[in-house]
């Protein structure tokens, strides 16, 4: 079993910046996949981002890529979102998700077996 909290959500203007982080309880991510996914209300769970802990490898939405970076930090176990330039469609519950490493970096949410209770984002215009 694995526990993971996310933190770091809250309100931001258009435009502005947040850092979210997730991080595993009782236990270190090597080995794992940790992925972001968010749901806005009245629409599906989407991916976000994902990161291979071991290598650092990384994979990211289409609607994110050049705004959003994922990174994982060693020393503190944890697994960071950096959201720059957010937008009004960026609001949602953000949650991180984990799965043990294998083959593809997966961006679809039943591929994960774990999950965190999420974050708030809001982004107001």
């Amino acid at each position: 079993q694995v526990q993971l909290v996310e933190s770091g959500g809250g309100l931001v203007q258009a435009g502005g910046s947040l850092r979210l982080s997730c991080a595993a309880s009782g236990r270190t991510f090597s080995s794992y996949d940790v992925a972001w996914f968010r749901q806005a209300p009245g629409k599906e769970r989407e991916f976000v981002a994902a990161i291979r802990w071991s290598g650092g490898f990384s994979v990211y939405a289409d609607s994110v890529k050049g705004r959003f970076t994922i990174s994982s930090d060693n020393a503190k176990n944890l697994v960071t979102l950096q959201m720059n330039s957010l937008q009004p469609e960026d609001a949602a519950i953000y949650s991180c998700a984990v799965r043990p490493s294998r083959f593809l970096l997966r961006q679809t949410k039943d591929a994960y077996d774990y999950w965190g209770q999420g974050t708030q984002v809001t982004v107001s215009s």
